[in-house]
């Protein structure tokens, strides 16, 4: 496959801009499996990078689904963003159509894995160093070592007084600084001989069964917009109808006909009538 799929880098606008281009990434139609089936053959067979394009910019929401999954890292979500689509090119490069599964059930793994590395890398910048002691210890630790390896039980005591920090302190930060994270795969220049090597990354052998991300992106893009039209037929209704119409259905605690009775000053029966009323206008203009 060419290089220049690598090159159709999807530069992800930072906070300002970052709901519109969410917003043109889901007014992307989703491909058929056989237009997909199609594009990928044409990639696959002919290297037609056109096809290689439409099947990246088709796959975007999925990677803002993948990324949303990572916002609990404080980590700008544009940057998740960004990650997820150097690993979706990735896919969409290695895609064999012949295999027999959607693209989507490919590229998840690979879109988690660039972000996983993503993630790690600035995790672990961002959580090394969080109390006032253990950024004194992150940035004078090394030129208050003698020497390579563990400390002594003697240096960790020396470091302790000197920097005004527990040994427990000087302990743990030693432990985050000298540990390596492993790489979720195999870097580009391993990537091809891995297979005549030996070496697998955990990206080439771990297996997601109960992945089927296209179904839930589906689902949750139909639940969004089956909220949206109801919202907007909602705002249709006169006040009380609408309140009835919450009350009764929508909210956690929901109300019973005679408290609404009492609310209103009219009868159950009359509250009966207004919430069928109103469910009707509902269906219709959700079905409009």
């Amino acid at each position: 496959m060419s290089d220049n799929i690598q090159s159709m880098a999807l530069t992800v606008p930072q906070s300002g801009s970052i709901e519109s281009y969410m917003q043109s990434a889901y007014s992307i139609p989703m491909l058929t499996a056989e237009r997909e089936h199609d594009l990928a053959t044409r990639l696959y067979a002919e290297n037609d990078l056109q096809a290689a394009q439409e099947l990246i910019m088709s796959h975007l929401r999925f990677v803002i689904h993948v990324a949303k999954g990572y916002a609990g890292y404080g980590l700008p979500q544009a940057d998740l963003i960004q990650e997820g689509n150097v690993g979706l090119m990735k896919a969409v490069k290695r895609f064999n159509p012949e295999v027999g599964v959607r693209l989507v059930s490919f590229a998840v793994h690979w879109i988690k894995a660039e972000i996983h590395e993503f993630v790690l890398k600035n995790w672990r910048i961002v959580k090394v160093a969080t109390t006032k002691a253990q950024r004194k210890l992150f940035f004078n630790l090394r030129k208050n070592k003698k020497r390579l390896g563990w400390f002594s039980n003697d240096e960790i005591s020396n470091v302790a007084e000197t920097l005004g920090v527990s040994e427990k302190d000087v302990l743990e930060m030693e432990s985050r600084m000298t540990s390596q994270d492993q790489a979720f795969e195999l870097s580009s220049d391993d990537d091809d001989s891995a297979m005549g090597s030996g070496n697998f990354s955990p990206a080439q052998y771990l297996e997601d069964k109960q992945s089927d991300l296209a179904t839930e992106v589906e689902d949750q893009n139909w639940e969004d917009h089956a909220n949206k039209r109801l919202m907007n037929a909602l705002i249709t209704l006169d006040d009380r109808s609408q309140d009835i119409v919450k009350t009764r259905w929508l909210n956690d605690e929901k109300s019973t006909l005679q408290e609404l009775a009492d609310k209103y000053e009219i009868s159950a029966e009359r509250v009966r009538q207004l919430e069928k009323n109103a469910l009707n206008k509902l269906k219709a203009g959700m079905a409009a």
